[in-house]
């Protein structure tokens, strides 16, 4: 007789009788061994063998009987047999009984049905420790408690959430393979601290979140083959300190600066990783991301955001230092001053100082000249004036008059040094006017040279060309004309013009190199970008600038800036790129009506004013943005 073991028992089932039969059989089935033949009841054998021992019922006359031994021993049976049954009666001894109560109140009431199923959703096939599921509408919840293997196939859901197999803590392989959801978020994994094996494939995911593998602290094996990736969060394999192979082959990466931190990683890590290649852009279609170096991504670029927003309206801002303080004098005309900020280094914002009165301000120009501050206010109406800084009454106080005969009707103003003196010079719009020179002696700013009468002049650059002064007045009724300072006269001399450009709003210069540059911008018609050779003029670029008032190239570091304006659209930022000798588009910055573009580096802040003729002045912070990160 064979005797069933434990070690045969269904972990789900607990020992007992039923399991007793089926572990027997299955012992049968792995020795081969036949059936045993069916018992008789006990009282059936008692009276066989005492038909067997009773002479009369042999029929002893004329027949064979057994020996006198065989008759003993077959009374000796029968007395045994009938010990059995008196034992069966109730004399069965304690220790036994007992046995059989305990083996009694183990057995379940059901515990002659067959054995349940473990518990299984309707779309999966289950095992004690394994599911198998298809066409998920979410992620099963009612799995069998110790499932440690999951896989899901053709999932119609969209997205795995938060903890989404936080239900399942004990599972340690899954399997997501050919389903519909395209998107992976936080912590999707969380709870999951046994899981060492997570295959993701043939799925279409546009999205993984940066913390999606977060809590996975065993997992060795991660596949995230065939699911048409495009790019990877930063630092999306930080939280899987043991993982020992991965996946990446068959998504479509596009080696920009967001899978920089990928080339780096796969430099340091221990990781077995197959061969991944770029899908684009096209110069490194095709290649290894492994063999991909650091510097072959440029990804530190800039942007201008708002720093600070000043509730004026302005129409010219001019930046100086004074005392070793920054400060910003702002003409003001619809609130009839001349306004002064200073910059608090501590609160790293602008404010405010003192306000000079000006009745029609178009232009307020600081100068700091022989340890004195001085600012010239050139009003349309009401006369022009020189105001001074006075130290022992902390305030600004008027000295001087510009005369109104030349200057009659300002437009712009330009301050510089040439041979150790100080000169301002006013560009005049008026038809009665003249741009007029005006330099700085012990006593004040006097009139030094008349330039330019009777054309209406709209502005004036100051320009070192091949260590010669120059200025480049530009005119509403002539081409700019350009005037060189002459050492013998200490004056400035005609020298030529920009040929054919006419109604030039405003003219500025920059420098590249060797190389200078003219923008020159009109309100009506194309602005354009022009290199200066000598006596001519190369135009290298036209840039469409309807309703134009201002084109003011700046120098950031190492960047060279553009910045155009228009009183019908947005104000637009140009990078100038030297390959091309050319500004190219950068960004788009809405400022209502322009009148003037300053760079202004505040110690660790380079700040860009924008005053506005008809909204709030802006403040701009040029910010460096790395976009590997």
């Amino acid at each position: 007789m064979l005797v069933p073991s434990l070690s045969c028992i269904p972990p789900s089932l607990p020992p007992s009788r039923s399991t007793g039969a089926w572990c027997a059989a299955e012992q049968r089935v792995r020795h081969r061994q036949p059936p045993p033949p069916p018992s008789l009841p006990l009282h059936a054998e008692i009276s066989r063998e005492e038909e067997k021992a009773s002479p009369q019922r042999r029929g002893t006359a004329g027949g064979e009987g057994p020996a006198a031994g065989e008759r003993a021993a077959l009374g000796q049976g029968v007395m045994e047999l009938r010990h059995r049954r008196r034992m069966l009666k109730g004399q069965l001894p304690a220790p036994l009984l007992l046995l059989l109560a305990l083996a009694w109140l183990w057995l379940p009431a059901e515990g002659r049905r067959p054995p349940r199923p473990p518990p299984c959703p309707p779309s999966c096939s289950c095992t004690r420790d394994t599911a198998f599921c298809v066409d998920s509408k979410a992620v099963p919840r009612n799995l069998p408690p110790e499932v440690i293997s999951l896989t899901m196939v053709n999932a119609a859901f969209t997205e795995i959430r938060e903890a989404a197999f936080a239900h399942i803590p004990s599972l340690q392989f899954l399997l997501l393979n050919s389903n519909k959801f395209t998107l992976i978020g936080d912590n999707a994994f969380a709870g999951l601290s046994h899981l060492q094996y997570l295959f993701i494939e043939n799925n279409d995911i546009q999205a993984l979140s940066k913390a999606t593998f977060r809590g996975l602290k065993s997992l060795t094996h991660l596949s995230l083959a065939n699911n048409n990736l495009q790019t990877l969060p930063r630092d999306l394999f930080k939280p899987l300190d043991i993982l020992s192979d991965l996946d990446l082959r068959g998504n479509t990466l596009a080696c920009d600066c967001k899978i920089k931190w990928l080339v780096e990683w796969l430099e340091s890590t221990n990781t077995t990783v197959p061969a991944v290649f770029c899908s684009s852009p096209g110069q490194f279609e095709g290649q290894r991301i492994r063999d991909l170096a650091l510097g072959d991504f440029q990804c530190i670029t800039t942007d201008f955001v708002v720093h600070q927003v000043l509730p004026f309206q302005s129409v010219s801002a001019e930046p100086f230092t004074y005392a070793s303080d920054l400060y910003v004098a702002l003409a003001q005309p619809s609130a009839s001053s001349c306004t002064v900020l200073k910059w608090d280094y501590v609160e790293r914002k602008l404010r405010d100082f003192d306000r000079i009165p000006a009745h029609s301000a178009v232009h307020c120009k600081p100068i700091v000249a022989q340890n004195q501050l001085y600012v010239v206010v050139a009003q349309l109406f009401g006369g022009s004036y020189i105001y001074r800084w006075d130290t022992a009454v902390d305030k600004f106080i008027k000295i001087q008059d510009i005369d109104s005969q030349k200057t009659r009707k300002p437009n712009d103003i330009e301050a510089f040094q040439i041979e150790g003196d100080w000169y301002f010079v006013i560009a005049d719009s008026s038809k009665a006017g003249s741009t007029s020179l005006y330099r700085l002696n012990q006593n004040g700013f006097y009139s030094h040279q008349a330039l330019h009468a009777w054309h209406r002049d709209t502005d004036v650059e100051y320009v070192e060309n091949d260590g010669k002064p120059r200025l480049i007045i530009s005119s509403s009724s002539q081409a700019p004309v350009i005037y060189q300072w002459s050492r013998a006269q200490k004056q400035f001399v005609l020298q030529g013009e920009v040929g054919e450009m006419l109604d030039v709003q405003m003219v500025k210069h920059f420098r590249v190199k060797r190389d200078q540059f003219l923008c020159l911008s009109r309100y009506i018609g194309d602005s354009k970008v022009v290199r200066w050779e000598g006596q001519r003029f190369i135009e290298l670029q036209t840039l469409p600038s309807r309703g134009s008032m201002v084109m003011q190239p700046f120098l950031v570091e190492q960047r060279q800036y553009l910045a155009l304006g228009s009183d019908f659209s947005f104000t637009h930022i140009y990078l100038w790129e030297e390959e091309k000798q050319k500004f190219v588009k950068f960004q788009e910055l809405s400022v209502q009506a322009p009148r003037a573009f300053h760079y202004v580096p505040a110690a660790d802040v380079q700040l860009l004013l924008a005053p506005s003729f008809k909204a709030n002045t802006l403040v701009y912070r040029h910010v460096v943005v790395d976009l590997s990160l």
